[in-house]
């Protein structure tokens, strides 16, 4: 099973780990969850096995 993890860059460009081992579905409702309480910083989902993150 593919897992995915949140992922986070704030307004430095510093980019950071929130949260992984998730299931996709799980991974991008943490995500949006974050987005809408309109933080300046940006979130996205990647696979676990992402390279270069």
């Amino acid at each position: 099973m593919e897992t995915y993890r949140v992922m986070r860059q704030d307004d430095n460009g510093n980019r950071y780990l929130v949260a992984k081992g998730l299931s996709r579905q799980e991974a991008e409702a943490l995500a949006a969850e974050f987005e809408a309480r309109g933080h300046k910083q940006m979130y996205w989902v990647e696979r676990d096995d992402a390279r270069g993150a």
